[in-house]
């Protein structure tokens, strides 16, 4: 890497002028940006190869994980970082009279996931090539992400996010590398000479799948990853064919449009038949493009196929990968000539599987006839998977039709891909210590009983470097000065800081960081909204994706609340209270939209009423993101982690706010009750309903939202506000819907049930930050605390057992 300061500058300016021809006097922030960039990436390329060659020179097993989302973040600060060059060119870069952080916001972020489940992805990508474990990601290179978020009258727009359309210069096309994917056509068998039954397609429309490569950095630069994403691209002789056939030029762009529809956009609005399509589309082509490669790789080694699960693993987050499964017995079977039996055997022993979700209506199926006659083998594939399954059932469970039936893969006209992934995989985790006692005890306890040693935990973490040093080097430096950088490699060493708990010195120094940050914050805010807040208010922050369970909808209604509360007596004593949410609803989710178009009246008329804001504001960040969140998250007070208990699988936001010293305001649900487990009683505010009490409501009933509204004149007054003229309404009904969803269909998500005990939480929250020694001393014990939840250690427990992987004996170089 660069050995000085002036060996930067001398090749900065070299590169500026071989691409653009211009002085660093002339470079835009642009320029500047796509310098360092092709710099970093020169410099990595070398220590790339190396890493593929060490690889094989050791005959390392690899794990592929395979994901519909990697929200990667911007990476050239993150590789600069990792490559222990970020000092230099920060200082380099002043010198020449440049901004790092302003040449950083040149970058877009890459539109290749959306949220939890894409940013548990990339920190885990991060860990495998910071431990040296040989580990890559494998994805779809996405044209446009899911959507570019604006608000118009309150209201969520959503308008495309063409982040690729100006080139991505992290990435490298391998043409070489390119598969065939194909999907319809009709299925036929023929014997073969010794008898053997072979299936051949023909009809079928066949996508060329070309894979482009992004390096994915360890820490001090030890190996580089891969994270392939694949593009659809039309198949030249398909189109050929097509054009003769039809003779018609327009036919013909229309046929190869449809074909690179695939990589078009993330998460397609399956809401209708053709949506629903495209997404199944999009998921065979991943994993037929990623599979394809990993087996041609495989072969060059020359071993026999039951070595295959000893040198590669398959990892499926989340079920959009599921058909990896089938896909794979494919190839084995009509590619490689091996029969059922062995091709199962090393299928199961290959492939692993991450559940996300106790949601029943977010576990994935499909339409057998869309699946039919979309992938028609892959169809035949699972359907005499399902029977040989249900078979098994019968033989251990003999008359337990119920028991069978809960339990096929196909059932009632879909195919369910949770039960594919669970059947075809040796392994299944849930995400948090809570989820997983979830799925064995609940969603998925028929599983367990029949596949008790398959199932087991695996808290969800987060990268530390991207999320505290890289987020908060102010606070990383304060922690160096107090305890060494040891923790850098070692995290949980962040416990030695609660050495300092009562050193008031200290402690001072620390809320100095936090106020810094926030200081940064509201000038942000003010540049990006035009929204002034206060930065000595208590910055309140609810950021994740906008779904019914998250209850951004529970943190309105306090709001709402505590305004009328001062416009009653704006005397009330009140630390001032800055409320910032960030979320994206899905397009065609429409209660969360109109909680968003909510929030955004509510700031509305808050933040333009001189009664109130002074001590009250609301602001909804615009187009919620990695690099927004590294931006809100190291300025936050407090972290709300509101969801139902029971339903937050684990979250990463409430571990990324933790380690920043934020407190967290949440139930105990998902990680929140490790974190609750770390920290004690005293360094955390929990309220509500427990997981046992949710799922003893759903399983038995009992709950009547109407009479807690009855009962409590507080709600009542909030909801009326829904329904009649007030400054949230404009005189009109649009929220009624709001009302009837928590009055008229019974509040699904208990939003009432714990409104009490939220606003208790809150009054405690308001009493203890005034006690600015002791909400210090709570902050610190976050971040002392925190070091546990950093992905390394989660990619530890993966890889010793799961994936049984060894780190690579990696030389000096």
């Amino acid at each position: 890497m660069f050995s000085s300061k002036e060996d930067f500058k001398q090749a900065f300016g070299l590169k500026l002028d071989q691409e653009f021809g211009k002085s660093i006097q002339q470079a835009t922030d642009q320029d500047a940006y796509q310098t360092v960039s092709l710099l970093v990436k020169e410099q990595l390329v070398q220590k790339w190869k190396d890493t593929e060659d060490l690889y094989r020179g050791q005959s390392q097993k690899e794990v592929y994980y395979f994901s519909m989302e990697f929200l990667m973040g911007r990476l050239l600060g993150n590789n600069l970082l990792n490559m222990g060059a970020l000092k230099i060119v920060e200082e380099g870069l002043q010198e020449l009279g440049l901004s790092l952080s302003s040449i950083e916001e040149e970058e877009d972020d890459a539109g290749l996931g959306n949220g939890g489940l894409g940013r548990l992805a990339a920190c885990f990508l991060d860990s495998l090539a910071s431990l040296g474990f040989a580990g890559h990601g494998v994805g779809l290179l996405y044209r446009n992400g899911m959507f570019t978020q604006r608000f118009v009258d309150g209201n969520q727009v959503e308008l495309p996010d063409m982040w690729l359309q100006g080139g991505y210069v992290w990435h490298v096309r391998r043409e070489e590398e390119a598969v065939h994917v194909k999907f319809g056509g009709e299925i036929h068998s023929d014997e073969d000479d010794d008898g053997v039954l072979r299936f051949l397609s023909r009809g079928a429309v066949t996508v060329r799948a070309v894979p482009y490569d992004v390096p994915v950095v360890g820490s001090d630069m030890k190996v580089v990853n891969t994270l392939r994403l694949w593009a659809a691209e039309p198949n030249e002789e398909d189109l050929l064919h097509k054009a003769s056939v039809n003779g018609d030029y327009h036919h013909f762009i229309g046929h190869q449009a449809s074909l690179e529809e695939i990589t078009s956009v993330l998460y397609p609005d399956d809401s209708h038949e053709e949506g629903q399509k495209l997404r199944l589309k999009q998921e065979y082509f991943l994993v037929s493009a990623g599979l394809q490669n990993i087996v041609s790789q495989f072969k060059e080694k020359g071993l026999a196929w039951s070595e295959f699960p000893n040198h590669v693993s398959l990892h499926i987050n989340d079920t959009h990968p599921a058909l990896l499964i089938p896909e794979l017995m494919r190839i084995l079977m009509d590619e490689e000539w091996l029969g059922w039996e062995e091709a199962w055997e090393i299928t199961q022993a290959s492939v692993s599987y991450t559940n996300h979700t106790t949601l029943s209506e977010a576990l994935e199926t499909w339409p057998v006839d869309l699946v039919r006659a979309l992938l028609p083998r892959i169809f035949m594939i699972i359907e005499e998977l399902n029977e040989r399954f249900c078979q098994s059932l019968w033989d251990t469970y003999p008359g337990d039709f119920d028991r069978i039936a809960e339990l096929a893969i196909i059932a009632d006209g879909r195919v369910k891909m949770a039960h594919l992934s669970i059947v075809g995989s040796h392994s299944v985790n849930g995400v948090a210590k809570l989820h997983t006692e979830i799925l064995k005890k609940r969603e998925m306890k028929r599983f367990y009983e029949t596949y008790p040693e398959r199932f087991n935990n695996k808290t969800n973490g987060i990268t530390h470097r991207r999320w505290l040093l890289h987020a908060n080097p102010k606070l990383s430096s304060l922690i160096n000065e107090a305890i060494g950088e040891e923790w850098v490699k070692h995290p949980e060493q962040l416990k030695q800081l609660l050495k300092y708990q009562e050193d008031s010195q200290f402690l001072l120094k620390l809320n100095e960081v936090k106020q810094y940050n926030k200081n940064r914050l509201a000038s942000w805010i003010y540049d990006h909204s035009g929204v002034m807040v206060n930065a000595e208010s208590i910055f309140d922050v609810h950021i994740k994706r906008l779904h019914g369970y998250k209850r951004q909808l529970l943190n309105a209604l306090h709001i709402m609340y505590l305004y009328n509360q001062l416009k009653a007596n704006p005397g009330m004593d009140l630390a001032p209270r800055t409320f910032i949410f960030g979320a994206k609803a899905a397009p065609s989710y429409h209660f969360a939209k109109k909680v968003i178009k909510l929030i955004n009246t509510l700031a509305d008329v808050i933040n333009h009423d001189r009664d109130v804001n002074e001590k009250l504001k609301v602001v909804f960040v615009e187009n919620y993101s990695v690099s927004s969140a590294q931006q809100i998250i190291p300025a936050a007070n407090v972290s709300e982690q509101i969801s139902l208990a029971s339903k937050e699988a684990s979250g990463t936001g409430n571990m990324k706010l933790m380690m920043n010293g934020a407190v967290t305001l949440g139930t105990m649900d998902g990680a929140n009750v490790e974190i609750y487990d770390a920290v004690g009683n005293d360094a955390i505010y929990t309220f509500g309903l427990s997981s046992e009490e949710v799922l003893s409501y759903d399983r038995t009933g009992g709950y009547k939202a109407k009479e807690v509204y009855e009962d409590d004149a507080r709600i009542r007054y909030v909801l009326d506000q829904f329904r009649h003229f007030s400054p949230f309404s404009k005189g009109n009904t649009e929220f009624q819907e709001l009302y009837d969803a928590l009055i008229t269909y019974n509040d699904q998500y208990f939003l009432l049930k714990d409104f009490d005990g939220y606003v208790a939480a809150q009054h405690r929250i308001q009493r203890d930050y005034q006690d600015k020694e002791r909400w210090n001393v709570m902050s610190l014990s976050n971040i002392a605390h925190s070091g546990g939840f950093s992905s390394d250690y989660t990619i530890q427990q993966y890889a010793e057992e799961i994936w049984k992987l060894q780190s690579v004996n990696v030389l000096k170089s």
